[in-house]
C-alpha cells in the first residue's frame, strides 16, 4: 500500500518543535514535501537559533517516516535561516571562520556567468563529462536552485537515497550528480529566501557522499548573489570558469562575475565564449549571430586565460534536450572535441597547482 502526503503530515503533526512546543505542521517549518510511491522527501526550514536543537528532530522525523508501511526511502533536509551573514568586523578583532573542505573532493571548480541564457549549464555538464573522459573522477553540483537544469541535461530523474546520514548522488554518464531538482516536483517553484538558499547549498556540499572525487563542478546560478558569495566564502574553491557569449550585453555582466570572484579572492581559471558562431545545419555556413571574438578579447583585457570558443549548433541543443550531452552522444563530433580541448586546459591547470 502506497504512503500518502496526508499520512506524512499527520505524523509530523504529532512531533514537536523543541523551542516553541508547537507541532511541526503548526510551526510551519515543513517545506517541499513530496511523496512518490515509496519515496519521501521533505525540507525542515528553521531559524538559525533553532538549527542545533532541530538536528535530532530531523533524525527522529526521518526514522518515524521510514518506519511507516509502504516507505522505501526517506530524505529529510534541514535548512536554517542564517543571521549575521554580513562581512565580519575585522577591526573588532573577529575573523571569519575558515572555509570548510568538502570531504573527499580534491578540487572544486565553479562555473559562473554574470547573466542567464549564455549556456552555462550546458557548458558545465559537457565539461564534467570531458574531464571524466580525461581520466578524472568528476561530480556536478547543480547550485542553480531556482532553476535547476542538470537533471534534464544529464537525463536523470532518479531520487537520491540516504546512507550513513548522507545523500548518495545520482550516477549519470559516468559522473556523480546532485541537484535540488532531484528532490522537488519538476514544475514547482521554490520560494526560498537568500539565507535558506545558502543553507541548502552547504547541505548539498557537505551532506552528500561525493568522495572520492578529483573535481567537483559547481553549476552556479546567474549573477553575483547569495549562492556565489556563500560558496566562495565558506568553501575552498580551486577556481572559477566564466561563461559568456560574444555580445556586449553579456560581456558587461561577465565582467561583474569576474570582479566578484576577484573580490572574494577566488582564482579565475579562464573564460569560455559560448555561441561564438552559429553553424547552419543545411549548408554548414557560419554566422556570427552574437558577434565574434568578444570573449577572447575580454579574457585578454582581464588578464585571464581564454579557454576556447564553442559554436551554436542544432545538434548541441538536441543532445542537451535529450539528456545525453554531446560529449557522450557524439564524442568524435567537432562540438565535443572543443569541450575536450577546454577540459584539457583545465586539467593542465589543476595538475600545475
Amino acid at each position: 500500500m502506497s504512503i500518502t502526503t496526508a499520512e506524512i503530515k499527520a505524523l509530523l503533526a504529532g512531533m514537536l518543535h523543541p523551542r516553541t512546543g508547537q507541532d511541526l505542521i503548526a510551526e510551519d517549518v515543513v517545506r517541499a514535501l513530496k511523496v512518490d510511491g515509496g519515496h519521501v522527501q521533505l525540507v525542515l526550514d528553521v531559524l538559525a537559533q533553532d538549527a542545533q536543537a532541530m538536528l535530532p528532530v530531523r533524525d527522529q522525523v526521518e526514522a518515524a517516516i521510514a518506519a511507516l508501511d509502504g516507505v522505501e526511502n526517506v530524505s529529510v533536509l534541514l535548512t536554517a535561516e542564517r543571521k549575521g551573514d554580513a562581512p565580519p568586523d575585522l577591526s573588532a578583532g573577529r575573523t571569519p571562520p575558515p572555509p570548510e573542505q568538502v570531504d573527499g573532493v580534491k578540487h572544486i571548480i565553479a562555473v559562473g556567468s554574470g547573466k542567464g541564457g549564455v549556456g552555462k549549464s550546458t557548458v558545465s555538464a559537457n565539461l564534467a563529462l570531458a574531464l571524466a573522459d580525461l581520466g578524472l573522477k568528476v561530480g556536478i553540483l547543480d547550485a542553480d536552485i531556482y532553476g535547476p537544469s542538470q537533471p534534464k541535461l544529464m537525463g536523470s530523474n532518479g531520487r537520491p537515497v540516504a546512507m550513513n546520514e548522507r545523500l548518495i548522488p545520482i550516477a549519470a554518464h559516468g559522473v556523480k550528480v546532485m541537484s535540488v531538482g532531484f528532490l522537488m516536483e519538476e514544475n514547482r517553484a521554490l520560494v526560498w529566501r537568500g539565507p535558506i538558499l545558502a543553507g541548502a547549498l552547504q547541505q548539498m556540499l557537505h551532506d552528500v557522499a561525493w568522495a572520492p572525487l578529483d573535481v567537483l563542478i559547481v553549476d552556479l546560478p546567474p549573477g553575483t548573489g547569495d549562492v556565489q558569495i556563500t560558496l566562495t566564502q565558506k568553501t575552498p574553491i580551486t577556481g572559477a570558469v566564466i561563461v559568456t557569449t560574444p555580445q556586449d550585453v553579456a560581456l558587461i555582466d561577465a565582467r561583474r562575475a569576474i570582479d566578484m570572484f576577484h573580490q572574494t579572492e577566488t582564482p579565475v581559471l579562464g573564460l569560455v565564449e559560448n555561441m561564438s558562431t552559429h553553424i547552419c545545419t543545411s549548408c554548414g555556413n557560419e554566422d556570427d549571430v552574437f558577434g565574434h571574438g568578444g570573449g577572447e578579447a575580454e579574457a585578454r583585457a582581464q588578464g585571464i586565460p581564454f579557454l576556447g570558443a564553442l559554436p551554436l549548433t542544432r545538434v548541441l541543443r538536441e543532445t542537451s534536450d535529450s539528456g545525453t550531452p554531446i560529449v557522450r552522444a557524439m564524442p568524435d563530433g567537432p562540438e565535443a572535441l572543443r569541450f575536450v580541448e577546454i577540459a584539457q586546459k583545465l586539467k593542465d591547470q589543476l595538475v600545475a597547482l
